[in-house]
């Protein structure tokens, strides 16, 4: 009999595909950081052809020992990569049959089809444990600085303009809770990611009786109650690829929320603000001014954001007019999630890695929280308690600030006289509303910046991370 090169395209063809075909069509160039997950699920094959009789005990022994060695080589980086071999699972393959001879009988029964979907379930898998690793490293980070910061108050903003005055605390716990649901979002991706298509063959099973339930158990696709994960059509189990948009859509939403603390940073870090001083580790000079000293990180952070959305549209429009069930296109998807995952999470530990370097100036902030017209509220809630309807305390307060506006007068620094000449349902008692402690104090709903509730939350948050 002659003996078939694994270096063969197949038997169908009379030769292999041209150099320019060959370059155009490999993926082994990026596809290479699949080959721990690759040799996971060809062992646990080759474990499932043994049960079944198709592997002797022998030569399932010799597979493993095979797979073990090319492992040190690959980690070792003495592995040898041939793209004309084209992607990491045939590269694998042919190695370990050119030294096992019985590594040749380890496709029996599946299909690049479902292999390397396995193999991406497999990485992303790891890779969102990982990543919600990241995360909660951040909202540590989050958390530390706002402890170590609990009493300094900087005004709160809406349309970029002050606001109200909230606890600095609050504002970083505001990211912490955007943090945790992107928690939620990756776990609840996690449990659809964690679903076996092995066994599906390339499109239509196998008629050996495969043990997919032992595969799946062998390789962890198994419920939070041990009960194996499967898919359940094989034509949707090789051609799906929501679990690689849904993790791409949940890194973009990520992004998104690291992008806006980044500006906030980008915010507090200028001259303007001047609220917090970041270590210079963490940024950078520039070529020609000597003063400059730029958040670069968080401005990287910032415009790294456009690639994630990139890479969810790039899959989206990927995936849209695709009949069923594989075609080659699905070789795009890889780069598209390996990019997302790099991404999220560099930024993600970047990110982290700043805020614990990063020191609040607690006079700035205590200067911008001063401001009394950040009050104009609770001197408005004031005439509420006094039985005026809310409306008509807001126009009265309003009439206030306009004069204040006129006369350069601070708020705080009208007479009684001044604000009867406004309303008199103002009292003696109205300019007490522009004691800051005492107008944080009163701020006891859950989910507001008074001063219990930041503190509260504070130790929830230390509790929960912990």
């Amino acid at each position: 009999m002659k003996k078939i090169s694994p270096v063969s395209r197949s038997g169908r063809f009379a030769r292999g595909p041209g150099a320019d075909v060959a370059q155009f069509t490999e993926s082994v160039s990026f596809d290479w950081r699949l080959w721990r997950h690759d040799i996971l699920g060809s062992l646990a094959h080759a474990a499932m052809l043994r049960k079944i009789g198709v592997l002797s005990k022998t030569e399932a022994g010799a597979i493993a020992r095979g797979f073990k060695t090319i492992a040190r080589e690959i980690e070792a980086g003495k592995f040898r990569w041939q793209a004309g071999l084209e992607d990491v699972h045939m590269n694998i393959e042919a190695e370990l049959t050119r030294r096992v001879p019985a590594g040749a009988k380890l496709h029996t029964a599946r299909s690049r089809n479902d292999q390397v979907t396995l193999d991406m379930r497999l990485w992303l898998r790891d890779e969102i444990t990982a990543l919600l690793g990241e995360i909660a490293g951040l909202q540590r980070a989050l958390v530390s600085l706002g402890e170590k910061n609990s009493d300094v108050l900087i005004p709160g903003y809406t349309h970029l303009q002050r606001a109200q005055p909230v606890y600095l605390a609050h504002h970083l716990l505001a990211y912490v809770e955007m943090l945790e649901r992107d928690c939620e979002r990756l776990w609840d991706c996690h449990s659809r990611v964690n679903v076996c298509p092995l066994g599906s063959g390339a499109i239509a099973g196998s008629t050996l009786p495969l043990d997919r339930v032992l595969v799946a158990k062998l390789l962890g696709f198994v419920d939070t109650s041990g009960k194996p994960q499967l898919t359940q059509n094989s034509m949707d189990a090789v051609s799906d690829r929501d679990f690689a948009v849904e993790f791409c859509a949940a890194g973009a939403l990520l992004a998104v929320h690291l992008s806006r603390l980044a500006e906030d940073v980008i915010l507090w870090a200028s001259a303007e603000f001047n609220f917090i001083k970041i270590a210079d580790a963490y940024t950078t000079g520039s070529s020609l001014m000597p003063q400059k000293k730029n958040p670069d990180i968080a401005e990287l952070t910032r415009g790294k954001t456009g690639r994630v959305f990139g890479n969810l549209i790039s899959l989206l429009t990927l995936l849209k007019g695709l009949p069923m069930t594989y075609n080659r296109d699905l070789q795009e998807d890889k780069e598209r999630v390996f990019d997302t995952a790099d991404t999220v999470r560099a930024t993600t530990r970047l990110m982290t890695a700043m805020l614990r370097n990063t020191k609040v100036n607690r006079a700035a902030c205590a200067a911008a929280a001063s401001d009394p017209a950040l009050l104009a509220t609770d001197l408005a809630d004031y005439l509420v308690r006094k039985g005026m309807p809310f409306r008509q305390a807001h126009h009265a307060v309003g009439a206030v600030v306009a004069l204040a506006e006129k006369t350069g007068k601070p708020l705080n620094q009208f007479t009684l006289a001044e604000l009867q000449s406004m309303d008199k349902a103002f009292g003696r008692d109205a300019l007490g509303v522009f004691n800051l402690q005492r107008a944080m104090a009163k701020r006891n709903l859950t989910g507001a910046p008074g001063t219990k509730e930041v503190a509260k939350q504070l130790a929830r948050w230390r509790e929960q991370l912990s």
